[in-house]
């Protein structure tokens, strides 16, 4: 039941992104984040007087919908502030490292409001109320922010359908094919991990709920640090020999940490000192994984014209958002039948998958800087 939940935020990730991508110049990335967060805002202070399991799956749909917004936005505004590619990908790196600042004190948000001595507390749902006021002060500060978004403005005359048009001949490039594979099959291992972690770390590993939830905090942690470090790497080597380098990597992790799960087995764990040590290693997958997701983005928006990145970044977040739920659901279903560990040792497909993406997607790519080249000579 858990894991629709996922499904809840990145279906309504994708329905909005579908549906706004086309038109969201029109709207204006500060007004549609604005938008966002005050749905969000809103949501967060009424979740506390609604109980239920259906007021979770309300805030997750809600979520999901501002997600799409801010995200579109956010990923358009970078090329209206960088000035090349390798600017470009180095702020894409340092922005989704402070994204994954925000996941990391998430974990330690929601783990100070749990009660351990009873499970059926709802005292929890108070840790609502912070997260609406936070939500409100980014309101604030993003009101006060000023934006020039000219260069980014939907040529005059177009219509909405023109629009619709557009997102799909788009999405019919074969550069652009093959990122979108590449971005479902990097969200999928991601989101799979990070959703079933908390639930590894408590059912697998034996940890207290709390600490469970706490100590997947290191996975957001090691993805922040590891698109922090990649921000500054890729400003001068080679995104795919880095890239590959990071997956092959990250599968070698896989096949190390967790073969250690079956020794925390009958353990008896109170705190982070005596906890087994697949909990502590396991999660630094994320430091591998974290700069494929923001270096694809990145090449493939600042390949396109400044007017073109709202359609491309709806179709990132659209697939993305289906990857993520793919991969939770698939993740779920591995991890209620066959146990954690198989469910985690899935995670190698994707990787395998992305692997052999990246290797034609630079060679798309390649392709088509010459042609752009030689385009310019003529």
């Amino acid at each position: 039941a858990a894991s629709v939940l996922e499904a809840f935020k990145d279906l309504s990730i994708a329905i909005v992104s579908f549906l706004v991508s086309s038109y969201i110049t029109r709207i204006g990335y500060k007004n549609a984040m604005l938008i966002a967060l005050g749905l969000v805002t809103a949501v967060c202070f009424a979740i506390p007087t609604l109980p239920g399991f259906w007021a979770t799956k309300l805030l997750f749909a809600a979520v999901g919908s501002g997600f799409a917004l801010i995200k579109m936005s956010v990923y358009s505004t970078i090329g209206l502030v960088t000035k090349d590619e390798k600017e470009h990908i180095s702020l894409m790196n340092f922005i989704e490292s402070f994204f994954m600042v925000g996941i990391l004190t998430g974990y330690f948000i929601f783990s100070s409001f749990v009660d351990n001595a009873n499970a059926q507390s709802t005292e929890w749902l108070k840790v609502y109320y912070l997260l609406g006021g936070i939500s409100m002060a980014a309101f604030l500060l993003l009101l006060t922010a000023r934006l020039d978004e000219s260069s980014a403005q939907t040529p005059a005359g177009d219509s909405f359908l023109r629009d619709f048009e557009k997102m799909f001949r788009l999405a019919a490039v074969p550069l652009v094919l093959v990122f979108v594979l590449c971005a479902f099959f990097y969200v999928l291992v991601e989101q799979s991990i990070m959703s079933w972690l908390p639930t590894f770390n408590s059912k697998v590993l034996q940890l207290p709920t709390t600490l469970s939830i706490e100590m997947a905090s290191i996975l957001a942690g090691a993805t922040a640090l590891g698109r922090f470090l990649a921000g500054i790497v890729m400003k001068k080597l080679n995104w795919y020999m880095v890239l590959t380098g990071c997956l092959v990597l990250a599968a070698i992790l896989v096949f190390t940490a967790i073969p250690l799960a079956k020794g925390a087995e009958g353990r008896t764990v109170t705190g982070w000192s005596d906890a087994p040590l697949a909990a502590f290693v396991f999660p630094l997958i994320g430091l591998f994984l974290a700069p494929v997701y923001p270096a694809i983005n990145s090449l493939i928006l600042s390949s396109l014209p400044k007017n073109q990145h709202g359609l491309m970044s709806g179709l990132i977040i659209i697939f993305s958002a289906l990857g993520g739920t793919t991969g939770s659901i698939i993740t779920g279903n591995i991890f209620g039948k066959f146990g954690g560990q198989t469910a985690f040792y899935f995670s190698l497909v994707p990787i395998g998958i992305l692997l052999t993406g990246l290797y034609f997607f630079k060679k798309l790519q390649l392709q088509s800087i010459a042609r752009s080249n030689q385009h310019s000579l003529q």
